[in-house]
């Protein structure tokens, strides 16, 4: 357990907050070229604090490069849409994001960063890599 400095207690059941919530599918189609870079905003992400239950916000930036598929944009749009309630740490929410892509389309490189909105003078940016031929946090 992990304890602030105002002593209030940061539980492991914090720390894994959202990571295993059932979000909707990821879809993705066949790539017809090779060798090119897709890049992808998501300006208004929204989630929740595991901790205070309040608002987070922030944008979020996916860039990858497809091997054999292409994510589709709807169900991006739609999976994305899914965090709006769930209670889940910064750091998470892009590893998970970036770990879901992955699954989903295989690429050969993705990048998730993620630039969520001050909060009390505090601004957080993540980013998370992953590389076919090393794999995560690469």
């Amino acid at each position: 357990m992990l304890k602030s400095k105002t002593n209030e207690c940061y539980t492991e059941e914090h720390a894994r907050a959202g990571t295993r919530v059932p979000l909707p599918p990821i879809e993705a189609w066949p790539n017809q070229y090779p060798a090119y870079e897709i890049r992808i905003e998501i300006s208004e992400f929204t989630s929740v604090c595991p901790k205070t239950g309040l608002p987070d916000f922030g944008k979020l930036t996916l860039t990858y490069i497809p091997h054999k598929k292409c994510l589709e944009l709807k169900s991006l749009k739609m999976y994305a849409l899914a965090y709006r309630n769930v209670g889940i740490f910064y750091e998470n929410v892009v590893n998970r994001f970036l770990r879901d892509v992955v699954a989903a389309a295989s690429p050969v490189f993705a990048q998730v960063v993620g630039e969520f909105t001050p909060r009390g003078g505090l601004e957080s940016r993540v980013t998370a890599t992953w590389r076919r031929k090393r794999g995560y946090g690469s």
